[in-house]
């Protein structure tokens, strides 16, 4: 069963979400639901111009309360706990341009 689903419509978004000073790395999903730290979450996300939903256990590592500092969205920050090489590889790849960006982030 998948806890939470994510569709990410342009790099810039998964630009903000991605999380690599998570080892191995992390997304951050925005969503007002209770979570905890350390909780396990099954994860379904979508990345820009793909058709294909990836899916990862994950465990919620970094939580941005409603309210956050700089405008940050209220979430969570998830860490990949299955596959996660495979998808840390993909999600850099097509960020590979973005990741060397100044932007803020919804976490950093």
């Amino acid at each position: 069963m998948i806890d939470l689903v994510v569709n990410f419509d342009t790099l810039h978004q998964l630009y903000r979400a991605y999380m690599p000073f998570i080892q191995p790395a992390g997304l951050f999903i925005a969503t007002s639901e209770s979570h905890y730290l350390g909780q396990e979450l099954s994860i379904a996300y979508q990345l820009p111009d793909s058709p294909n939903r990836h899916e990862f256990q994950g465990m919620v590592v970094w939580i941005n309360p409603l309210g956050a500092s700089g405008g940050r969205p209220a979430g969570i920050g998830i860490k990949f706990l299955s596959d996660a090489e495979l998808h840390k590889q993909h999600i850099e790849t097509l960020l590979a341009r973005e990741l060397s960006s100044g932007d803020l982030t919804c976490t950093m």
